[in-house]
């Protein structure tokens, strides 16, 4: 019987400028056993994907992933540039945790309402590979958020940020300053992919990076992660 998952997110769900991980959770499992069907935009807010879900709701699969908050989590940093993420995403208002929150429990409310879907939160990759600096905190904050707006709609928490911080932990990697990555830097990250045939995993290892390209974008490593805490969390218990 085939399982059909969507996978609900941003440019780590587009998968252009990070290694895929629809593809890596499909290889997980026998061929024909997954469906998935991929709904991410590079640069998506939670406000975005609540205003793309009818797409999702039309066809309701049996189970919804949502990954959602990182560029929320970005932006409450300093230097990120908000007003032209606002203009390029159209945003009707300054992203803020609360307005994050507010998005989130209503894409929730919405998912659980129009849709006999499982769904499954998870949990922010960390930003950044120093666990004490700013960047990681916003990450480890918006993500108990996602975990309280599990735990209050009654879905499944996916605890994606804890076994990346764990990852990290284990690695010990270099301490390198966190550099949010603006539009042209990722477009830096898929000329070298495309054009020059350099693997995600080879571009973090010119720059010392663990799980990321470019403290946000996944590796091979991240990505892993990613399908790892799907496949455990909402699929092995299904079979």
């Amino acid at each position: 019987m085939t399982t059909r998952i969507a996978c609900l997110g941003d440019s780590l769900t587009r998968a252009l400028i990070s290694v895929d991980y629809l593809d890596l959770l499909a290889r997980r499992h026998p061929p024909g056993e997954l469906r998935l069907a991929r709904h991410g935009a590079n640069g998506d807010f939670a406000h975005n994907l609540l205003q793309g879900l009818d797409a999702v709701i039309a066809d309701p699969p049996d189970v919804i992933t949502v990954l959602i908050g990182t560029n929320d989590a970005r932006a409450s940093l300093p230097g990120y540039r908000t007003d032209k993420a606002m203009q390029r995403k159209r945003l009707p208002e300054r992203p803020s945790a609360a307005w994050f929150q507010q998005c989130l429990g209503t894409i929730v409310e919405r998912l659980r309402a129009e849709t006999d879907a499982t769904i499954g939160l998870l949990s922010l990759p960390v930003l950044g590979q120093q666990l004490d600096g700013p960047a990681a905190r916003a990450s480890e904050q918006y993500s108990r958020m996602i975990a309280e707006a599990a735990t209050a709609n009654e879905v499944t928490y996916l605890p994606l940020h804890e076994r990346q911080v764990a990852e990290l932990r284990r690695a010990d990697p270099s301490p390198i300053p966190y550099q949010d990555a603006p539009p042209r830097a990722g477009l830096g990250v898929l000329l070298q992919h495309a054009l020059l045939r350099r693997s995600f995993d080879t571009i973090s290892r010119h720059r010392n990076l663990v799980l990321t390209t470019d403290h946000i974008h996944q590796n091979s490593r991240g990505a892993t992660l990613i399908a790892e805490v799907i496949d455990a969390g909402l699929l092995t218990q299904r079979g």
